[in-house]
């Protein structure tokens, strides 16, 4: 099982739906984020979970934004996994045979000079 972090921050200023949507998006392109919601009594609480995020560095880039940002908590969260379906314990060898390809067709471009005796120097 992997474990996950859920984050749980306090974004000041963040009274409006345009604000928590804002806020929302700067935690959804942070490397690692899984899922971003809102909670909170007055829905001033950013709960981000993920594997590897850094929250330090997603509060300071909320911070920059809200100019105000505080980690509240983080915890470790399992995550449930997928059953893993059993190896085979033999080895199958699938044989993939190149035959030759000629490279591809491409058209050639000439230039052919109308004057081959001028000189461009005047």
């Amino acid at each position: 099982m992997s474990m996950t972090k859920k984050i749980v921050i306090q974004v000041h200023n963040m009274g409006s739906d345009k604000c928590r949507s804002k806020a929302m998006k700067i935690a959804a392109v942070c490397q690692g984020v899984e899922s971003v919601a809102v909670e909170g009594e007055s829905k001033d609480q950013l709960v981000v979970t993920g594997d590897g995020v850094d929250s330090v560095c997603l509060t300071n880039q909320i911070r920059k934004k809200f100019r105000g940002a505080s980690i509240i908590s983080v915890e470790d969260v399992k995550k449930e996994q997928e059953p893993q379906t059993e190896e085979p314990s033999f080895t199958t060898y699938h044989h993939h045979y190149d035959y030759y390809r000629p490279p591809p067709y491409y058209p050639s471009c000439y230039v052919y000079d109308s004057y081959p005796n001028s000189s461009f120097f005047f």
